[in-house]
């Protein structure tokens, strides 16, 4: 049986590759040892390994590759905050130098081979870490970091030595972070903070400062993994560890490019898995953020738009700017999950309220209604006049005594409300000091979010330094849009892992009787006709019109005979992608006359054109219904991917389509259909009747498995347009293209 398994061996070829390579994932999958089962049927990984990291971040031992105590040296003071992070983490530091007795006062030894014990984790001060590898390898290091620039990131040459040195760390069974990596790693972590801890992932070392910075603010920080040019321990990994931390409460990341798409979401569906949020600001948004991180970290920064999209499909919440990375994640990591999704806006300015209450709404928070008797348990301590409806504007004078405790708690006491967000604009004392304070007060009795947004741009007073961030309860902002952005991605994120179904779990390990039927229709290293196109299409259940190829005129008027009038005819040929511009399709045919001259000028055409055909399509023709497109195209990063959007011409016009990465469900499925700006096409506009969804949604499952199956074998896949019929009536595929590898 085709991808059956029996122990270590496989009937199939692809998943027999990937166990012989020994490509499982490296460590054990829910606690058991990875066997070629948890492979999907392109014989890819399911699950995340997770890399023992604890003897990289509290080894026993370190060896210092190239130690100095000259003073004025490079090494000399990395060498120096090396010696006191071992000391803070209890390690013991070995210096290794060839030709130093002692440095700082420590035994110094010739080489690694020298050294009197077993070191967990080696610093490599040195130009060329290649030339160390093997002999860590000998010495049986587990870790390595090396600082050395001069790789991928400058170019070709240096991408090719980068090559050399991955290639010399996976023979040698050792751990590498970087190259071109930094000492963030070793940073001292402020020990006297409590409640869940942020950990920093960071390509570019700099990027990390303000997240790091948030200790200061009273935010724990637990790990930072500044990963470099990633050769060998990439995001991916740090991902899949933290996630595994009980002191992590969020993961926050900086990343430039990925290396390596699959292991990317893996990583992070470990991490929705666990509840873990990740935040991640992913540089490449435009053509010249991309070109800018290739040229720092030397890798494939993907196509935005895919990368974009997978990160949402599995819960990665991303983010533009420092500034919200550093926000979000503070709230992520600390914030309860929430009771309601209601969001209730409170302040002492109308203007503030209905300001902030617009943003709020617009970005797609939920701002309830208070009830009628909500409201008139406000207007005990609030004017009348003033309006408690949410937002709820308390006049000012309430909160400068007992009524101001009174009102934040009647807030909080409704069940629909499960964030309350106070925007201060200004300090005026002591109003203001005795608002922050209450919501600090009513903060420490509810599970529910406290947000204040602290507007001040001296941010030296007392209600702010002290109260506000002193507080573990209350989060605190300094701009309106930061609180939203972190407000917006705290609610999805919870709404995101409560109905969290990992994709992975449901992926197909076997081929499907659809495969070997598609198998035998490829045509390696070619284009398709559209025949041929179709012949793919219905090996795997999509519907395709009625029709036939025909290679004369007296074929075709018997075809139409048979389809059934009115018909389309078109030129079919395993070059031709865009017929319509060529003049090579005829709808709407009618007679037998009708045919036969359609076949004469196709055929002519054809001839003019230099186009040659296997045939001439007679189709039934397919009017009524919303014009789609769904297709399969390979990133260079995810693999293959699934595009929905609006068919026709307006796919090339609009360019409204929705993108996701195999494998996902029918939820993933109906996202991609409401991320349209064309949804409401589906659901029946000026008259016209609801499409049929459901059979759309089938489509693109059926499609995604193709994906899954074919992988490398096929190089793209267009159904334009996808015709999809009222509801009820399902979906027809009137024209395919497909490209093989």
């Amino acid at each position: 049986m085709l991808g059956s398994t029996h122990g270590t061996f496989t009937t199939d070829p692809r998943r027999a590759h990937v166990v012989a390579c020994g490509e499982l994932p490296p460590s054990a999958v829910h606690g058991r040892a990875a066997t070629a089962d948890d492979l999907d049927v392109s014989g890819r990984p399911l699950y995340a390994g997770v890399p023992d990291l604890d003897r990289f971040f509290r080894p026993a031992s370190v060896a210092v590759v190239g130690a100095s105590d000259t003073e004025g040296r490079p090494n000399t003071g990395i060498t120096r905050q090396l010696i006191t992070w071992a000391e803070r983490v209890g390690a013991r530091v070995h210096p290794v130098h060839p030709t130093r007795s002692e440095v700082f006062g420590i035994p110094c030894f010739p080489t690694v081979a020298d050294l009197p014990e077993q070191v967990d984790l080696a610093a490599l001060l040195i130009g060329d870490p290649l030339n160390a590898i093997e002999q860590l390898a000998e010495q049986k290091v587990r870790f390595a970091v090396a600082f050395a620039s001069g790789f991928a990131e400058t170019g070709e040459e240096g991408a090719a030595a980068q090559a050399r040195l991955a290639d010399a760390v996976q023979r040698s069974g050792l751990r590498m972070l970087g190259p071109n990596t930094n000492l963030n790693a070793f940073e001292k972590f402020r020990e006297d903070l409590e409640g869940p801890a942020i950990a920093l992932i960071t390509q570019s070392g700099h990027q990390g400062r303000p997240v790091f910075a948030l200790q200061e603010l009273g935010i724990r920080l637990s790990h930072w993994a500044p990963t470099g040019n990633e050769a060998d321990l990439e995001t991916s990994d740090f991902i899949s560890y933290f996630a595994e931390r009980p002191e992590v409460g969020a993961i926050a990341c900086y990343v430039e490019g990925l290396k390596d798409g699959r292991a990317f979401l893996l990583a992070a569906d470990r991490a929705a898995r666990r509840r873990v949020p990740v935040v991640a600001v992913k540089v490449g948004r435009t053509e010249t953020g991309a070109r800018t991180a290739a040229s720092h970290t030397g890798k494939l920064t993907g196509a935005d738009t895919v990368v974009d999209a997978a990160m949402r499909q599995f819960g990665v919440i991303r983010v533009d700017g420092l500034d919200e990375l550093q926000d979000t994640a503070a709230l992520l990591a600390r914030a309860r999950t929430p009771q309601a999704d209601g969001v209730a806006v409170y302040s002492i300015s109308g203007g503030t309220g209905a300001h902030f209450s617009d943003l709020a709404t617009e970005a797609g928070l939920a701002l309830p209604t208070l009830s009628d008797a909500k409201q008139a348990e406000l207007h005990q301590w609030i004017p009348e006049y003033l309006n408690v409806a949410n937002p709820i504007d308390n006049g000012g004078h309430p909160v400068g005594d007992w009524r101001g405790r009174k009102i934040i708690d009647a807030i909080l006491d409704d069940p629909e409300v499960g964030v309350l967000i106070c925007p201060i604009t200004g300090p005026f004392p002591p109003m203001s000091d005795k608002l922050a304070q209450d919501l600090v007060d009513a903060a420490e009795r509810t599970d529910k979010l406290v947000c204040v947004v602290w507007g001040s741009p001296v941010g030296t007073e007392d209600a702010y330094r002290e109260t506000l961030l002193g507080s573990s309860r209350v989060a605190t902002f300094r701009t309106f849009a930061n609180c939203i952005t972190a407000v917006r991605a705290y609610l999805d994120h919870h709404r995101f892992t409560a109905g969290y179904r990992s994709p992975f779990d449901e992926a197909p390990r076997t081929p499907s009787p659809s495969f070997r039927k598609a198998q035998a229709l490829m045509r390696p290293g070619q284009q398709l006709s559209e025949h041929a196109a179709k012949q793919l299409l219905r090996a795997y259940g999509i519907r395709v019109p009625r029709e036939q190829l025909v290679t004369s005129a007296a074929a075709a008027v018997r075809a139409a005979g048979l389809v059934g009038y009115p018909v389309v005819m078109k030129a079919s040929g395993p070059q031709l992608a865009h017929k319509t511009e060529l003049g090579l399709v005829k709808i709407g045919l009618t007679s037998a006359s009708q045919v036969r001259d359609a076949y004469r000028e196709l055929t002519d055409t054809a001839r003019y054109e230099g186009v040659a055909l296997d045939g001439i399509l007679v189709c039934q023709m397919v009017e009524r219904g919303v014009e789609m497109v769904v297709g399969v195209t390979h990133d260079a990063l995810f693999g293959p991917t699934v595009t929905v959007g609006l068919g026709g011409v307006l796919v090339e016009v609009l360019r409204d389509a929705a993108v996701r990465v195999p494998p996902f469900g029918e939820d993933q499925a109906k996202a991609m259909l409401s991320e349209l700006r064309g949804a409401a096409l589906l659901d029946g506009v000026r008259g016209a009747a609801p499409a049929d969804i459901d059979a759309l949604v089938e489509v693109v499952l059926r499609v995604q498995r193709m994906a899954l199956e074919l992988g490398d074998d096929i190089a793209e896949l267009d159904i334009n347009p996808l015709m999809v019929l009222p509801r009820g009536q399902g979906a027809v595929a009137l024209d395919a293209f497909a490209v093989c590898r």
